[in-house]
């Protein structure tokens, strides 16, 4: 028998074991990049498989969830149609209701603009998460502010519960309304249109002052013979001052007095026009103008028709610095444009639940 040499023994066999890696890639794969040590069983690849799925299966229904919120609208016609307490808007045959009391939405028969507005605001919708975004319900948010309000005034006159359901937490109607005057008063001292600017020196053209006085005084005038008769409004700003001056305590006892005498829905209104515009005196001026219960001041006041102070007039006023400030060093886009129509769509609302028919 003739023998190998051990050496050329080892040489094939160590050639044969090479040659039957190659035939297989995964075994070369697994071989060169990866430790034995490192790779996972199959029975411990297929748990942690699992519990990945698992995983991931709250994270496809809540996918789901959004989908059917973000979809189609789940009604199709939009109606008004009057009940005993006034217009309501149907969905479907189902009232838009209120978010807080969550009673049927009616608006009054002497508002038949807002109550098309707030139809025309969930016929416009093409999903139901539009209708949790303020942005997308402005007339309907107001209009369920001011029956909110008209409720709860009702409750405390009579000294009965309100009608609202026991499980709903909706402040009674003094804090409400308090709580209203309360946020409105202050803008007195802070009043956009009572704030000017330092006087100008050495200018031949009309200067920023100048503008905001021109602006003012009428204003001043109106509101002082009409509603608040006795009292003084004064600037907001001294001149070279940086903090507003207080106005008398006379004067904000007369103008409190006429926020508490205000109507629910005037009150509502006025409280939206002074958040949007930041001016009591521009919001009191609107609700003498609209508001249902002040006809007898505009006969009084004698406006003629053509030359009511409306949504542009107001808009004007209380952006007349920013005006004066684009127009000369430029309008920055896709802000001060968006904030200016932003202001009219406010005022635009404010005056829809004050007016009457």
């Amino acid at each position: 028998m003739k023998s190998v040499p051990l050496l050329q023994t080892s040489s094939r066999r160590l050639l044969q074991r090479s040659q039957t890696r190659l035939i297989n890639p995964f075994a070369v794969t697994q071989a060169s990049c990866l430790s034995t040590a490192l790779l996972p069983a199959a029975s411990q690849h297929g748990l942690r498989a699992n519990r990945s799925l698992r995983k991931l299966e709250p994270v496809t229904r809540r996918q789901k969830l959004s989908d059917n919120a973000t979809g189609e609208r789940p009604w199709k016609d939009v109606t008004i149609e009057p009940s005993p307490d006034g217009l309501l808007v149907f969905l479907d045959g189902k009232p838009v209701r209120t978010p807080q009391t969550k009673v049927p939405l009616p608006i009054p028969f002497t508002k038949p603009l807002l109550a098309t507005a707030v139809a025309l605001e969930w016929d416009f919708m093409t999903s139901a998460q539009q209708a949790l975004q303020p942005h997308h319900i402005p007339a309907t948010s107001i209009a369920a502010r001011g029956y909110d309000l008209v409720l709860q005034d009702a409750a405390a006159a009579s000294s009965e519960p309100s009608p609202a359901p026991e499980s709903t937490a909706v402040p009674s109607s003094r804090t409400m309304r308090e709580n209203i005057i309360k946020t409105l008063l202050p803008y007195l001292d802070t009043d956009t249109v009572l704030c000017w600017a330092p006087p100008a020196k050495d200018t031949t053209e009309p200067s920023l002052r100048d503008k905001q006085v021109a602006l003012a005084e009428p204003l001043i005038t109106y509101l002082t013979s009409s509603i608040w008769a006795g009292a003084n409004l004064k600037p907001g700003l001294s001149d070279g001052s940086i903090l507003p001056s207080q106005q008398s305590p006379e004067t904000r006892k007369i103008v409190q007095g006429w926020l508490s005498g205000l109507k629910a829905w005037e009150l509502v209104g006025l409280e939206r026009a002074v958040l949007a515009g930041k001016s009591l005196v521009v919001g009191a001026r609107l609700v003498c103008e609209w508001g249902e219960s002040f006809g007898d001041v505009r006969k009084a006041m004698g406006t003629p028709r053509g030359k009511r102070f409306g949504i542009k007039e107001a808009a004007e006023a209380c952006s007349l610095e920013v005006a004066w400030q684009t127009k000369r060093w430029g309008e920055v886009e896709d802000t001060h444009d968006v904030e200016k129509e932003d202001l009219r769509r406010q005022f635009g609302n404010a005056i829809l639940v004050m007016q009457g028919a």
